[in-house]
């Protein structure tokens, strides 16, 4: 196999559990700065020299991270090294053979409160979290508690938040007392990326954005959520041919309703027409009949491949469903979810058309909320919510079963 380039940072990375007497590895700092490639790989190297027959925890926001994020970047090595892979889907395990040792690696998702309960019980001799600040405090404590086996140890990878984040109060400022050795990832500690790419993401956002996911900083947000964006210059939606078509949905009662049909052009995602309906200005809230009603319309004909719906909307949901629309819950992860989305914005790969008069209010007064870590102002933000979660399914694996209805012309 051909030698592997890594920077110091990530040889520091590689190599911690063997030069010195730490109990844990925090890695954070900049996006693709090779953090989560490189401790993924020392952890499956430690795992598999020190331990026999021993159990250990893969935990991201989702399962789905960790086989994307993490196990894609590394299983291609580890085969190149001559370990054995052997993976059981349906109960999210993998066992990993070589050097006449057998190890297995669980794979965990710590999306939201409930989670703790997956990992309960289990007895681990390592627990690997990736992306650690997305997790709720109580999945990634239970999970630390879950490693109990002698010589364990624990491995941490973050993108910056707040400074008043539970995980860089606890953890990064009293790294000394838990014995975690603390390292600071830069995009240049990534030698796969070319300056190039680097510039790229470097212009993709600004203010706290740039300070945190740039700079690797641990910084407040103020002001506009996505300061960048110019309702002024929203270009007019384009002729088409559209090839692809999908529509999101934030759903309301008494707060106002957003609905956004997206055409795919090119490679880019247009949000070419909405529906906006707010019940207390209107005086009259509609059902959910009612609103399937709506999103036909705005379908207009059109092949639509997904619905991506408010996850807590259920009896919206369940109404979408007997009139045949293949619905998809959304990931509601709101920091994550902008983040992403000021990413897309700003790369061009989604685009905002003039069409989208509600939309185009509500970027202009979306905001964070004035002293509350990380929070945003919770009015004018239905559509936002709405574009957020059409992004974060941007990302999701499955397939493309649509719902097929007489079309009309654009």
């Amino acid at each position: 196999m051909r030698r592997l380039a890594l920077s110091p940072r990530q040889r520091q990375a590689m190599s911690w559990w063997r030069e010195g007497d730490y109990d844990a590895l925090i890695c954070d700092g900049a996006v693709r700065s090779g953090k989560t490639f490189a401790m993924g790989l020392s952890f499956f190297l430690w795992a598999m020299t020190q331990f026999q027959r021993q159990q250990f925890g893969l935990c991201a926001p989702s399962i789905g991270g960790v086989r994307r994020n993490l196990l894609a970047q590394v299983r291609p090595v580890l085969a190149g090294l001559g370990f054995r892979w052997e993976e059981k889907l349906s109960r999210n395990e993998i066992i990993v053979r070589g050097g006449g040792r057998e190890n297995l690696f669980c794979l965990y998702g710590g999306r939201d409160e409930g989670s703790p309960a997956l990992i309960q019980g289990v007895t681990l001799a390592g627990v690997l979290l990736d992306e650690a600040a997305l997790m709720p405090r109580s999945f990634v404590e239970q999970a630390c508690a879950r490693c109990s086996v002698a010589g364990g140890k624990l491995w941490f990878s973050c993108n910056p938040a707040g400074p008043q984040h539970w995980f860089y109060q606890e953890w990064i400022r009293r790294a000394g007392e838990k014995r975690a050795l603390y390292l600071r990832f830069a995009m240049e500690d990534n030698p796969g990326l070319s300056p190039r790419v680097r510039e790229r993401y470097e212009r993709m956002f600004r203010g706290a954005f740039y300070r945190r996911y740039v700079l690797g900083e641990w910084t407040a947000t103020e002001g506009l959520v996505y300061d960048f964006f110019d309702p002024a210059a929203m270009p007019q939606a384009p002729e088409g041919p559209f090839q692809r078509w999908r529509i999101s949905c934030d759903y309301g009662t008494r707060n106002p309703a957003s609905f956004g049909l997206w055409g795919k052009l090119d490679g880019i995602w247009y949000r070419i027409r909405e529906f906006y309906y707010d019940a207390r200005e209107r005086g009259r809230q509609k059902t959910d009949g009612e609103y399937v009603e709506e999103l036909e319309r705005l379908a207009g004909g059109r092949c639509i491949e997904r619905v991506i719906v408010d996850p807590s909307a259920a009896s919206f949901i369940q109404a979408l469903r007997r009139a045949g629309w293949p619905v998809r819950p959304a990931d509601n992860r709101v920091l994550e979810g902008i983040r992403r989305t000021a990413g897309a914005l700003r790369e061009g790969r989604v685009v905002i058309c003039r069409e989208c008069r509600a939309a185009a209010r509500e970027f202009a007064a979306y905001r964070w909320e004035d002293g509350r870590e990380d929070r945003v102002h919770k009015e004018d933000d239905h559509a936002m919510d709405e574009i957020r979660y059409f992004v974060m399914g941007l990302e999701e694996g499955g397939g493309t079963a649509a719902r097929f209805v007489e079309r009309r012309a654009f």
